[in-house]
């Protein structure tokens, strides 16, 4: 009786700890999507999985504000961009049955589509690499947005537009390549892309709720899309679902998404030797490595190997992330294009697998005696060069760049700093001989050995008048389905990306703009009347235009 009571009372403790390590887990999951979603605004449903089992179900916020109904967690979204990985799964189960090649060109399936005397093969178009020009940067997107079309009439609007480049030799992300996907798939199954999608995937895993997207069905529980303006929130620009087709045109709930996942990790419509072409990334011509493969991207958090997919068009952000080694699944759909669902997801996955990101809630208080023992400048592995020093009695971290943009860093021990955000620390120590060095912590490891190099100056700023700004206040396409919302507030300008948090960006002169939270320029064109046009983004060494669309 003894032994036997030992044992319960064993169990009994094991069982209570697993508990309260549930509690825990729930409770930093619940904090985390708090910092970006409140009870008011536009929400969230949030779902994370451990070996394919719930251990996080959330709604937070409006799925309706005109209507003031809250989120529930069945509610349905677009996925946006999430849809790719359905159809590149699509394709290649058409591959597994024998019915086409990735190297089969595109020709054999579409024969009278202008190849330019170029070979596109299906692999081109499922790692946007076909140089095929992208048709949602085609024209103002808002206008055209509004348009049903056929599926041969969305291919004749992008199809005879010259190519950006020879297929193989650089990735662009596309979505006319997976438009045309979707055609392959409608010449192969002799079904619609709806119908195949519906028949071999949604119905055989018990998808009930996911669907191609239609504005004039009724579906159940289907929230309310939202953009964010200076006048605060709108409703979502009009979008024919004609036109996201393959590349962005399915709806599902998270519940739903997790039953997909699940499909995908068990191999249940593609081997894992198929799979893994589509997780790993691809090459280039050149055999350069790009972290797209088909459908899905690479990404590497905290040291854990994964792959991840997100979402943007009007009204939405989605994002998915799949930790393979810890089988863990986090899915985020938003209802507004006005946050950023991935800093959510990726914070509630890196916690999900015991490395959380720190927060301000972590932050401590250091002395300035402290925080000097690590002023100075520090020479990265990457060839980066950082500059840490104390201004107003803080420390800061300034990158030298064209920008040179200073950052806050916070103590979390006396040694250990992080970015606001949280996802970038610094790990400060000093070397038997007494040199100083700094870890740069992101997903992962870069280190600064101590140099004598001199701080540069920071970037003055001048203010210019509201009559000046206003000028450039409008929505700026900078990318596919990814745009930029300028606003102007008295002498104050800010941009906000698609599903970002609005920052300032400060004058340099009457054209030319800096942020501080971020390294990056802006500079803004003007046509021959002097109306604004466009504006170029300065950052990472690349130069992209967004032209002004609104």
């Amino acid at each position: 009786m003894k032994t036997n009571f030992s044992i319960a009372l064993f169990l009994l403790s094991f069982v209570l700890s697993l508990t309260i390590s549930a509690q825990d887990l729930t409770k930093q999951f619940d904090e985390i999507v708090s910092q970006h979603y409140i009870s008011n605004t536009p929400g969230a449903t949030i779902l994370v999985a451990k070996n394919g089992k719930t251990i996080y179900r959330k709604a937070i916020g409006k799925s309706s504000l005109e209507l003031d109904v809250d989120m529930i967690p069945e509610n349905v979204f677009m996925l946006a961009s999430i849809t790719k990985q359905f159809t590149a799964v699509s394709i290649l189960m058409l591959e597994e049955q024998g019915k086409l090649s990735l190297d089969d060109p595109i020709t054999k399936f579409i024969p009278d589509y202008p190849t330019l005397g170029k070979t596109i093969t299906v692999h081109h178009l499922l790692n946007h690499t076909s140089g095929i020009k992208s048709y949602t940067g085609i024209g103002n997107l808002v206008e055209v947005a509004r348009n049903d079309m056929t599926l041969d009439e969305l291919i004749d609007y992008f199809k005879n537009e010259p190519m950006d480049f020879d297929p193989g030799e650089e990735f662009r992300y596309n979505n006319s390549g997976y438009v045309l996907l979707g055609k392959i798939i409608e010449v192969i199954s002799k079904d619609t892309y709806e119908n195949f999608i519906e028949k071999n995937i949604f119905e055989h895993l018990g998808m009930e709720n996911s669907s191609y997207g239609n504005n004039r069905e009724l579906v159940k529980n289907r929230v309310e899309g939202y953009e964010q303006n200076e006048n605060g929130y709108v409703n979502a620009s009009y979008l024919s679902m004609t036109l996201p087709y393959a590349a962005g045109s399915l709806i599902s709930t998270i519940d739903d998404m997790q039953k997909w996942q699940n499909a995908l990790a068990n191999n249940t419509f593609i081997k894992a030797t198929t799979l893994n072409k589509a997780i790993n990334g691809s090459e280039l011509n050149n055999g350069e490595h790009i972290g797209y493969g088909y459908g899905l991207g690479e990404m590497n958090l905290k040291g854990s190997k994964g792959y991840t997919h997100s979402g943007g068009i009007f009204g939405t952000s989605t994002n998915g992330i799949y930790l393979i080694d810890e089988d863990v699944y986090v899915i985020g759909l938003s209802n507004c294009s006005c946050n950023d669902i991935g800093a959510v997801t990726r914070n509630l996955a890196a916690a999900a697998i015991g490395k959380p990101y720190p927060t301000m809630n972590d932050v401590v208080k250091l002395s300035e005696d402290k925080m000097k023992q690590w002023v100075g400048a520090y020479e990265f592995e990457d060839g980066a060069i950082r500059h840490i020093f104390i201004k107003d009695g803080s420390l800061k971290s300034m990158r030298e760049s064209d920008t040179n943009t200073v950052f806050d860093i916070f103590p979390l021990s006396e040694s250990r700093f992080m970015f606001e955000e949280g996802n970038i620390e610094y790990k400060f120590s000093k070397s038997a001989d007494g040199k100083r060095e700094a870890v740069f912590i992101t997903d992962t490891e870069n280190i600064g050995k101590e140099t004598d190099k001199p701080m540069p100056e920071a970037r003055k700023e001048i203010t210019l008048s509201n009559d000046i700004l206003k000028h450039y206040a409008g929505k700026y396409e900078l990318g596919t389905n990814f745009y930029v919302e300028v606003t102007v507030e008295g002498n104050q300008i800010f941009g906000q990306a698609s599903g970002q948090g609005k920052f300032e960006v400060f004058a340099e002169d009457e054209i030319t703009f800096f942020a501080k939270v971020t390294a990056l320029k802006v500079k803004f064109n003007k046509n021959t009347s002097g109306d604004v046009e466009s504006f170029t983004l300065y950052q990472g060494g690349q130069e992209t235009n967004a032209k002004k669309i609104e």
